[in-house]
Formats: structure tokens, C-alpha cells, sequence
């Protein structure tokens, strides 16, 4: 793993691609290079580059190595110029296909795109020609990347199609990229996006310019057919084979938690191991205490029963204070979870790298790819699900394993997400992956083939910050300082929000709790946008009092974008994606927060829609348990009534009141009866809030009309709603 970065129509380029080169120096510490369009700089070291006093440049690409294959340093100019962060497997292979003589990865990808690559002359748009180019030959490589081309006057963007490596730019007048948004943030690049991996960018520095190129993701068809045993055994050689190209000419370590999924990489390391040559550690990490976390217990009791290497890093309270200052700024993110785990991997990180270790294997991806979270059990559609899980593993975590390995100067190799074994495990049936009782069927199979006990393959999941005991440590802490929450303790290591969101608004209690989660996992909250549809029945959009949302906006203090559409099926998403569009261009959003539960068709089409913007997306309430969700409305002091119902079982004196516990309960009992859907997610009912904890003053409703339907179905027109103090 390497840092690269760039900065473009900026008369203080250089000194921001030294400055970039600087903040992420632990990236690299092999070599140093930076090029402007006629000139380049190499050397071991800043000092030694030969960059004379009061020397400029407008244009300027940089890149420290951090060197696993032979000793190239960069920019690699040929025609172009390229920095890459890459490691691309097949490299030697793809060089004799194509008769390149290359010296390592990165001196073969250039040389390959510019063997592609032809002079577009004429053509009505190069960029977009070229981007086509590139996308046909990242194609045939096998591996992680992320790497800037810059050809003439265009500078090329683009990184792995799962996004394991990671790739921020931002664009106003100015255009800049590199590895870490927080070198972009320490040179005044405020408005730094990560690059969307389905995407290719491509600058113009002349026109100052952005086009896109859209690639292909996985597909979920054709579903494999055949047994679970033979489905097993492809996976069986897919994964061996991920694990085998990934291995290094050199002793490496592998994060260990005692779990299926680090087990299953430590077990085939050894069975590839009967070859000489292949020497390893595994590395588990956790609170110090009287009794041992979970996952060093598991640990130290799986190495025993199958013969692996173990060193354990167990860290106390003072230190974990201390390693939580180096690991909140580092992932630039105060989310709770998110920060457990990431200490337990910098936990094992220093282990490593005070041995030495240059390199850790990493079990992330099996979940996603195989159902093994709590939530995929309440799921009717795990294929299309682990499917989103995918799309969105860049966003979740593979920035935060990325910086927190590399700031040891550790580059994780992650073979579940491998992109022939992901193709293959998204199309494996849904009955193979989960169950009521099990899920990860097919990867438990797979370690019982293999070899691996059953007191292994039988071992329920624990997510590591648990397991690690770190998000207890968290607690402690932030209990001992008299902060009201984890989140608050952690903002003193990072006082920035973690994301500038905008929150499709129905004016109903999902999009109001999913925005509620957002704010107290430090993600600023900058608008709302809510599409008004004049169809009753849209498939997208909720309806009912629909025009009391602008009330609903004054009443937090929030602005309020509104986009009214015909609702038609699929155009609709035309007129959400303008009413986005706008957000970006007033607000400078970075995703879109959606009140989604269980309806695949609306997340779906969603993130769809903000893939193509460049947006991420958050889904907080996906999956979660019904009937918790409505008594912690209720718990927090969300104030709400039944708009409309719709269902066998209610009725029109359920609609116009203010609901409450004992309200619930009777949809508790509703449900075990006939199975209605705790939180109407089934269309059962809407809602309308009239206050909550984010409200500054609360609504009033003096005046409506009931409308009754039929017997099981009625609605409630609010014709009179005022604000008042609270």
C-alpha cells in the first residue's frame, strides 16, 4: 500500500502535494516521488528530492512507496503519468500476454492502458473513449487498486471495483485528489469526496471539468445451480486461490478474532504452508482485565486445537484512552462501532508491526457476502441484500481498515473480497447461506471440509468491538468523564461531523428516527428533502399530510427541499434525483439518510439514484427489529399519530390520536395473531409527528377530519396544525 495524491490549476501545488505527502507518510516509507508535466522528483526521502527554494508548480501528482514488489518508485512516466496504490496479482501474467516489459504492478498498468489506449483524435469525446478504455482493461487485472493517470490535459481517476483501496477527490475551481480525506481537509480542500468505485473520473485542466464513467457491478444471475457440496467445493478452490495469490515472499500476519471467518484464512494458510517458504502470525487484541474478552479466550483455545502461532495484545484502560487519540483521527469518524473495531485492529497492528510484520490478512467481506449478521435472518430477500451490503462495504469499512493498518506501515490483504469470490458467492441460493438457525451455512461446510473442528465452525458471530471487550472500555470512559453518550466522548478526539447529510423526509416516524440515529452518531444533519407526490398511491413516496413537512422542517430549525412529482412508477426517481441534485448544489451533502426497514424496492431505487450522484446512502432502521423500534420512538419522546390505516385488525379510531405504549402492545398481540407488521411496514399505517428530540417547538394539531373507507381502512385529513413553544 502506498499514498498518492495530486493537485490541479492551483498555484500552490506542489507545496499541498508535499504537505499531502506529509500527512500520510506512514503510508509509505520506502521512497518519495512527485512530477509537474515536464519535470520529476524521486528519492528515498523529502530532503533528498532536490526541490529548490521558491520553486512552483500549478499541476503537480505525488506518491510515497510502500514497496512489496521489487523497488519502483513513482510517478512512472511513459506517455502519461501515473501513482498507484495497488497490488495487482496477475501482473506478470498480464505483462507476458501482452508482451510488456514491466518491473512491477504499477509499471505494468500503465503500460497496459497506454497499450489500449489509442489517440482518440477526432473522436466527439475522448475522456469518455479513454474511460471506456480503462474500464475494459481493469478488467482483466486481479487485485486492489487506486490510481490517477494523467494524459495530456486530463487526469484520470479510478480505483477497485469493491473499493478495498481508497480514492478521495474534491472539485470547485481547483481539483485535488489523494488516498486520505484528511489530507485533502489539512490543505483547505473542504469538499472532499470519495470516489464511488463503480465510477471512473475523469478532469479536464483546462476546462476545469468532471465527466464519469459508470462500471459495471456483480451480478446477482444466473443463481448456481446444483447441490450445496458442490457449491462449497468451487468455493472451496475460489477462496484457496484468494488466499494463495495474497500470500507474500515474506513472514505476514493475520487478524485473528477466534472467529469462522479468521480461522477459516489462518487454517488455509497452513494447508497452502506444506509448501516451504510460507511463515505467519495471527494477532488477536483485546481489554486487559481479570477475565479474558471472548475473543482472546477463543483464540488462545482455537491455536492450541489446530497449531497456530498466536500473540496476544491485550491493552488497559489508560491505553486504551491513548490509542483512542491516534485512532479517531485517523478513521475521521466518531461512529461508535465503528471506532470499537478499528481499535481492536490498531491493537493488533502495533503487535504486528513491532515484529516486524509488513503485511495482515483480514476475514472482513464473509459477512456481507454470506448472511452472517443478525439482521440478514429477518431479511426475505438475502441475495438482494448481501448484494447492497456489497455496494456499500466502501463506505463502511474498507477506509477504515485501510488507514488504520497502513498508519503502521502494514498493507491488510482481504481475500473474501476478492472479486472472482465475491462474483461467485453472490449468486450461491439464499437457503445456503442462512437459516433460522445458522446463518454462513456454506462457509461452515466449507471449514468442516477443510478440517476445522465443529467447536470451531459451530462458534456463534460476535462483532469484534464486543468481542474485544473495547466498546465496554468506551463506555467506561465516557461514564468516568460525564459524557452523556459514547458518541459525545469520542467527538473530544474529532470535533468535525462525521458526514454533511441530507434526510428524505415523509414527515413519518421512520424518516424522522433513522434521522435521529444519524445526529447522535455525529453525522451533521443539512436539509430535508421531501417529494411531494399527487399520486395517493406512489410506490416510492409517502402521501398522507404530506404538506405539513414544511412545518415539520421550522419546528427542527431545518431547511426544507421540496419536489413535487406526477408519482408515476420509475419517473419518480426523476424527480427525487433533481430534488437531490439540489441539496448537493445548496448544501454540499455527502449522502442521503432513508427511514427504509424492509422495502427493497425503495432502498434499491435509491441507491441507484445516489450512486450516480456520487452520494452514499444510510439505511439505519434496515432490519430492525419492529417492535423495538416503535417503543424506542416512544422511549425518546417521539410524539406521533396514525395518519391512515389499512389492515385487518385496525380501525378508524386508531387514526387522529396520539399513540402510545399500550397502543403498541395491542400491535404486539395484532401480530402474533395475524402477523401484522409491528411498525406498519407493510402499508398498514402511516404516520405524522408532531415533536421529538430533535423538535425545537412542537406542532399542535387543533383541527381534522377522519375519512372512513371501509370497515379495516380510514384516513385523517390535518386541517389545522400550529407551532408552539415547548
Amino acid at each position: 500500500m502506498c499514498s498518492i495524491t495530486g493537485f490541479f490549476n492551483d498555484a500552490n501545488a506542489l507545496e499541498h502535494t508535499l504537505h499531502s505527502l506529509e500527512v500520510t507518510k506512514n503510508r509509505g516509507v520506502d521512497g518519495i516521488g512527485l512530477c509537474s508535466q515536464d519535470k520529476i522528483y524521486r528519492a528515498a526521502d523529502p530532503d533528498s528530492l532536490g526541490i529548490g527554494p521558491g520553486m512552483k508548480m500549478e499541476n503537480s501528482i505525488g506518491h510515497r512507496l510502500h514497496s512489496m514488489v521489487n523497488f519502483v518508485l513513482q510517478p512512472i512516466v511513459h506517455r502519461g503519468r501515473v501513482v498507484a496504490n495497488c497490488e495487482i496479482y496477475n501482473w506478470k501474467e498480464l505483462a507476458d500476454k501482452y508482451g510488456l516489459d514491466a518491473e512491477n504492478d504499477t509499471d505494468m498498468l500503465i503500460q497496459l492502458l497506454e497499450k489500449h489506449i489509442y489517440d482518440p483524435g477526432d473522436h466527439p469525446d475522448p475522456r469518455s473513449r479513454i474511460m471506456q478504455t480503462i474500464d475494459h482493461v481493469l478488467q482483466e487485472v486481479i487485485g486492489v487498486y487506486a490510481f490517477a493517470y494523467w494524459l495530456g490535459d486530463n487526469v484520470y481517476l479510478a480505483r477497485d471495483i469493491v473499493g478495498i483501496k481508497p480514492l478521495w477527490y474534491s472539485n470547485s475551481c481547483r481539483f485535488a485528489f489523494a488516498s486520505e480525506k484528511k489530507a485533502l481537509i489539512s490543505n483547505d480542500y473542504s469538499n472532499a469526496v470519495e470516489l464511488n468505485p463503480r465510477e471512473i473520473l475523469a478532469y479536464n485542466i483546462v476546462a476545469s471539468d468532471i465527466i464519469k464513467h459508470n462500471r459495471d457491478f456483480f451480478s446477482l444471475d444466473p443463481e448456481h445451480q446444483g447441490s450445496i457440496a458442490d457449491i462449497e467445493k468451487d468455493m472451496q478452490l475460489l477462496l484457496k486461490e484468494a488466499i494463495s495469490v495474497r500470500i507474500p515472499d515474506e513472514r505476514f500476519g493475520i487478524l485473528f478474532s477466534g472467529g469462522l471467518d479468521s480461522t477459516i484464512i489462518a487454517y488455509m494458510c497452513m494447508l497452502i504452508g506444506k509448501r516451504p517458504g510460507i511463515d505467519f502470525v495471527c494477532y488477536t487484541a483485546g481489554l486487559d482485565g481479570s477475565q479474558p474478552p471472548p475473543d482472546i479466550a477463543c483464540s488462545r483455545m482455537i491455536a492450541d486445537e489446530i497449531g497456530l502461532e498466536l500473540r496476544v495484545m491485550s491493552i488497559g484502560m489508560d491505553e486504551v484512552k491513548d490509542y483512542l487519540k491516534v485512532v479517531v483521527p485517523l478513521i475521521e469518524d466518531t461512529n461508535v462501532p465503528k471506532v470499537g473495531v478499528a481499535l481492536t485492529m490498531y491493537a493488533a497492528c502495533v503487535a504486528a508491526r513491532e515484529d516486524g510484520i509488513r503485511v495482515m490478512f483480514s476475514g472482513s467481506g464473509a459477512d456481507e457476502l454470506l448472511a452472517g449478521y443478525d439482521r440478514h435472518k429477518r431479511s426475505n430477500e438475502i441475495d438482494r441484500d448481501c448484494y447492497a451490503d456489497v455496494l456499500r462495504i466502501y463506505e463502511k469499512n474498507t477506509y477504515r481498515d485501510d488507514v488504520v493498518s497502513m498508519n503502521n506501515n502494514i498493507e491488510l490483504r482481504v481475500p473474501y473480497l476478492d472479486k472472482r469470490f465475491v462474483d461467485y458467492c453472490l449468486k450461491i441460493p439464499a437457503q445456503f447461506k442462512i437459516s433460522n438457525e445458522q446463518n454462513k451455512i456454506i462457509l461452515r461446510l466449507l471449514a468442516e471440509k477443510i478440517g476445522i473442528p465443529p467447536v470451531i465452525t459451530q462458534r456463534r458471530k460476535q462483532a469484534a468491538q464486543y468481542g474485544s471487550r473495547f466498546d465496554k472500555a468506551i463506555g467506561r470512559l465516557a461514564k468516568k468523564a460525564g459524557m452523556g453518550s459514547k458518541t459525545d466522548y469520542l467527538k473530544q478526539f474529532h470535533n468535525q461531523p462525521n458526514l454533511k447529510l441530507a434526510v428524505l423526509f415523509s414527515s413519518g416516524k421512520d424518516s424522522h428516527y433513522a434521522m435521529h440515529i444519524m445526529q447522535q452518531q455525529n453525522y451533521a444533519i443539512e436539509c430535508l428533502i421531501t417529494i411531494k407526490s399527487k399520486n395517493p398511491d406512489s410506490y416510492m413516496f409517502h402521501t398522507p399530510n404530506i404538506d405539513l413537512s414544511r412545518l415539520q422542517a421550522d419546528a427542527m430549525g431545518l431547511p426544507l427541499i421540496e419536489e413535487v412529482t406526477m408519482g408515476e412508477k420509475e419517473k419518480e426517481l426523476d424527480d427525487m434525483k433533481r430534488a437531490i441534485i439540489r441539496a448537493m448544489e445548496e448544501f454540499s451533502i455527502d449522502g442521503v439518510v432513508t427511514g427504509a426497514l424492509y422495502s427493497n424496492y425503495q432502498r434499491e431505487r435509491i441507491e441507484r439514484v445516489c450512486d450516480e450522484l456520487g452520494l452514499k446512502v444510510f439505511s439505519p432502521l434496515w432490519h430492525i427489529d419492529q417492535e423495538k423500534e416503535m417503543f424506542q420512538l416512544l422511549d425518546i419522546g417521539y410524539e406521533f399519530i396514525f395518519s391512515s390505516v389499512a389492515a385487518y385488525g385496525l380501525n378508524k379510531s386508531w387514526v387522529g390520536r396520539v399513540i402510545d405504549r399500550i397502543d403498541v402492545e395491542k400491535l404486539v398481540r395484532l401480530n402474533e395473531k395475524i402477523g401484522l407488521n409491528v411498525a406498519g411496514e407493510g402499508g398498514e399505517f402511516e404516520s405524522f409527528v408532531m415533536d421529538g428530540p430533535m423538535y425545537k417547538r412542537k406542532i399542535i394539531i387543533r383541527g381534522y377530519e377522519v375519512i372512513e373507507l371501509d370497515e379495516y381502512t380510514a384516513k385523517v385529513n390535518i386541517t389545522d396544525a400550529v407551532l408552539v413553544d415547548k
